[in-house]
Order: structure tokens, then C-alpha cells, then sequence
């Protein structure tokens, strides 16, 4: 169980990085590149938009929000395109993803406009 989930891990990271070079290729659509950027981002995030101390939602990002991202992202890129990043992702010498900074912020800020809403309804 844990050997099969260890390859679901590093099945997602290169998937990720793949994503991250199609996000750069000239002929992926635009929208394709938003959201492989967006899943990117998120994935990279050290904060998650439902944390993970909150009761069983708060691993649903990470398990199915994330992974259904990443899947829709991967169907709107040309499949000879993704072999191609597939493939330099696999080849790349890269250890680790780089953390978004970016994101982070804008998922603090959409907590601080929930909690201020929530306060807000509560007076």
C-alpha cells in the first residue's frame, strides 16, 4: 500500500513538472496553459485553500480537487505536445518543485475576504 501510493506521488510530480513546461510551449491553447499553471501553483502552495486540519475536507484538495485539476489540464494540451513534456520531465535533472510564493498570498487573501464576509454576516 505505502510503495503504491509512493508511486502515485512521484507519477504526480512528474505530471506537474510536465505541466509546468507545457504551460511554456508556444502551441498549447490558452486556456490550457492557465489552468496547468493554476494547478502548478496550487500544488506548489504551502498553504491549501481548505487546510488540512479541518475533518476530512480538509484533505479533498489534495486527493481529489488537485488530481481532477491536473487531469482536466492534461486533456486540453495536444497529446504530442504532452508526450514531449512528459518525456523532458522524466529526462530533467530537477529534485524538487519550486514553491509559489504568488499563490500562497492569493489563497491567504481569499481566506481573509471569507473571514471578514463571515464576520460581516455574523453582526
Amino acid at each position: 500500500m505505502f510503495e503504491k501510493l509512493k508511486k502515485w506521488a512521484q507519477h504526480l510530480k512528474y505530471n506537474l513538472y510536465a505541466l509546468y513546461l507545457a504551460s511554456h510551449h508556444q502551441d498549447v491553447s490558452l486556456l490550457a496553459k492557465a489552468l496547468a499553471l493554476a494547478m502548478v501553483s496550487y500544488a506548489l502552495s504551502p498553504i491549501d485553500l481548505i487546510p488540512d486540519f479541518i475533518p476530512i475536507i480538509g484533505y479533498l484538495d489534495d486527493l481529489i480537487l488537485l488530481p481532477l485539476g491536473v487531469m482536466l489540464a492534461i486533456k486540453l494540451i495536444p497529446i504530442d505536445i504532452w508526450d514531449e513534456c512528459k518525456m523532458n520531465a522524466r529526462q530533467s535533472t530537477l529534485k524538487s518543485l519550486p514553491r509559489s510564493k504568488i499563490t500562497a498570498l492569493v489563497v491567504v487573501g481569499i481566506w481573509i475576504i471569507l473571514t471578514i464576509l463571515l464576520y460581516l454576516l455574523m453582526i
